[in-house]
């Protein structure tokens, strides 16, 4: 291994790879980490956009704001412009989490608690359900239920893929697993484990073709989540949420458009514009995120995103090599 201009070079096992996508040289690590900081800012700002229209169907967003370009607060919970919801609270429990005791999922569920505890403005039913299971039984994982096929895991998936980078394993299991602790359905696992997929290969700096190539395999297996009939539906259901998310990260030309164009969709727009902000932030960069979104957050949210993004790069299988150049 050497290290050069910030560039650090490694020959992964085949075991770790990311299904033959790993680089096979090397990896500029600032490079990941401005990604991933642009990744935690996407869920942040596409939460906050999205949460004014959550509810809404597109024809009544069209109505009311023509369209919704800019952060403004209100909706349903009556939000002060900028201010996030319970998308960017719970990435920011696991992203704790993963920072200060590496990934655990009792202490995840633990903090989980202590933010329902808090009475937080917005909780999804299911979170809820799962959290108080775990309060009251200590329990990590309910039974399989038809009524968990929700997007509430996958919401909170881009910590695990930071942490996970560039291991494939790794993050199907941490998936499952802080998946689990209020989501457990078949459809809720594989939207996590591919989303975060997604996300390698964005953090790593792939192309959008690789991205399409990847997801095209992803939907060979869950056919459901195919997006070339894409009927303008985003409700809490993961189906229909990654339906929108594909589709419009897929057909966007930039970041800006691509938060738009998903959240002016209506529905669950809130958890779908933090899922593709985190995809869209880390495939188009930092440099592409609109400065007055940034700027409509609050400022101690920011810099604990730069932080945290900084740490779990460190956290991950990419940076850890020893002096030999191996993991």
């Amino acid at each position: 291994m050497h290290l050069t201009s910030g560039i650090r070079t490694y020959n992964a096992p085949r075991s770790r790879r990311l299904a033959g996508r790993m680089p096979e040289a090397s990896v500029n690590l600032e490079e990941v980490r401005s990604r991933a900081y642009a990744s935690l800012l996407g869920v942040a700002i596409g939460d906050a956009l999205g949460a004014t229209v959550e509810f809404m169907t597109a024809s009544e967003i069209k109505q009311t704001y023509g369209i919704l370009q800019d952060i403004r607060g209100g909706g349903w919970l009556r939000l002060a412009a900028g201010q996030v919801t319970d998308d960017t609270q719970m990435t920011l429990c696991v992203a704790r989490s993963i920072h200060e005791c590496g990934f655990a999922a009792r202490d995840i569920a633990h903090r989980f608690a202590d933010w329902l505890r808090s009475r937080p403005l917005d909780v999804g039913n299911t979170c809820r359900r799962g959290i108080r299971r775990y309060i009251h039984f200590d329990s990590l994982a309910g039974p399989p239920c038809d009524g968990d096929a929700g997007n509430g895991a996958v919401m909170r998936m881009a910590p695990v893929a930071i942490a996970s980078l560039a291991d494939s394993s790794l993050l199907r299991t941490w998936a499952v697993e802080q998946a689990h602790i209020t989501h457990h359905h078949p459809l809720s696992d594989a939207a996590c484990i591919h989303v975060g997929g997604l996300l390698h290969l964005a953090y790593l700096g792939r192309s959008r073709e690789s991205m399409r190539q990847y997801i095209r395999l992803a939907i060979n297996s869950v056919p459901s989540f195919g997006y070339s009939n894409y009927r303008g539906v985003c409700t809490a259901y993961v189906v229909d949420t990654m339906q929108t998310v594909l589709y419009h990260f897929f057909r966007s030309r930039n970041f800006e458009d691509c938060l738009i164009n998903t959240v002016n969709q209506g529905g669950d727009a809130d958890t779908a514009g933090a899922i593709v902000g985190a995809i869209a932030g880390a495939y188009f960069g930092l440099e592409e995120i609109p400065q007055r979104w940034i700027k409509k957050l609050d400022r101690h949210l920011v810099d604990e995103l730069l932080n945290l993004s900084h740490a779990l790069v460190s956290h991950s299988p990419v940076a850890q090599v020893d002096p030999a150049g191996c993991f």
